[in-house]
């Protein structure tokens, strides 16, 4: 259900409506935006003309999706989320880079200098890594975790980590900027609502086998919880072709970005699974619509002991974050021009 309040609601009315409806023993949330105030309510009552007659209320809807939270409550709803110095969801594209796996101190920091002198705003690395096999390099744990935080001081970029199960996320809140919940975790729903009462921003990726619907769910999850700053990520998705290890499902991208105010990203590594490959699809995910792109890039991918053919070499960085820049100021041009 969807209160709308009247254009001129302060931000007290809509307080005082969160304590009417308290009161009757139903759970609100006021969502601040331009041009009016809108409050989710659940457990609502079947009376609309009840709803419609509270204080500030101007008309109560139905909400026609079974996520409320995630969803979008007029075209300009945008969710944006300040990370250090960076505005994630803002007008310029966010590049997220780093190695799959965390591995080298050395090769680690000189990665991380690359990637911030070429304009990558957070980096990445995995310190719990959730793999097929056993007998696979399953990460440095902690040890990973401190070695991350300190090449992200040394070069003055944010950190972003997946968390596996709650007790990796308890150390990766202590530590890092942003905390990912891969795709194999996107269904594990405690792991979900215990990221969703965290303090962190979290990093969402689809599961490879999850609807839209699913996905925003998922998502749900977080916002359900408490958590506003959560972004999407399309990894691609488990399909019968096998010239690539996923398949990258750019036309999530629109949809996502229609139905929902979340920044939404692109990681074109796991779905490709080749490096020669994920230069043109993070650049066809920027002209799809994509908020930015998380890429695999590894001092010495030949050598990687996680995802090394699909991570990128550092000199290939360079040039693929110039076209990214350049390929989005002219997709949001020709946006103003149409608007």
């Amino acid at each position: 259900m969807l209160l709308f309040l009247y254009p001129d609601a302060t931000e007290q009315t809509g307080e005082a409506l969160l304590t009417k409806l308290r009161e009757a023993g139903l759970q609100g949330q006021l969502v601040a935006e331009r041009p009016r105030r809108v409050v989710r309510l659940r457990g609502a009552p079947q009376s609309l003309e009840w709803l419609q007659g509270l204080p500030g209320v101007q008309h109560a809807l139905h909400a026609l999706k079974p996520f409320q939270l995630a969803l979008k409550t007029s075209e300009k709803h945008k969710t944006t989320i300040r990370v250090a110095d960076h505005s994630i969801g803002s007008a310029e594209p966010t590049i997220i880079a780093g190695p799959c796996a965390v591995e080298d101190p050395e090769d680690l920091v000189s990665v991380a200098r690359t990637l911030k002198r070429n304009g990558a705003h957070l980096l990445r690395g995995g310190v719990y890594k959730p793999r097929s096999s056993p007998y696979d390099f399953q990460g440095l744990g902690r040890e990973g975790l401190e070695l991350l935080a300190d090449a992200g001081r040394t070069v003055g970029l944010p950190i972003v980590t997946e968390a596996v199960d709650e007790r990796s996320l308890e150390e990766i809140e202590d530590i890092a900027h942003v905390v990912q919940i891969g795709s194999r975790n996107m269904h594990n729903f405690e792991l979900l609502k215990r990221a969703g009462a965290g303090r962190l921003p979290v990093f969402l990726k689809r599961g490879f086998a999850a609807t839209l619907e699913e996905f925003l769910l998922a998502a749900e999850y977080l916002l359900e919880r408490g958590n506003p700053n959560v972004m999407l990520c399309e990894r691609g998705i488990r399909t019968f072709s096998d010239h690539s290890r996923f398949t990258l499902d750019l036309s999530i991208v629109p949809r996502l970005l229609e139905l929902s105010h979340l920044p939404v990203f692109v990681d074109p590594s796991h779905a490709s699974g080749r490096r020669r490959s994920v230069a043109a699809l993070a650049k066809a995910a920027i002209a799809a619509g994509a908020d930015g792109v998380m890429v695999e890039v590894h001092a010495r991918p030949d050598r990687a002991m996680c995802d090394g053919p699909q991570s990128l070499e550092p000199g290939a960085f360079e040039p693929l974050a110039e076209q990214i820049r350049l390929l989005a100021s002219v997709r949001d041009g020709q946006r103003e021009a149409v608007q």
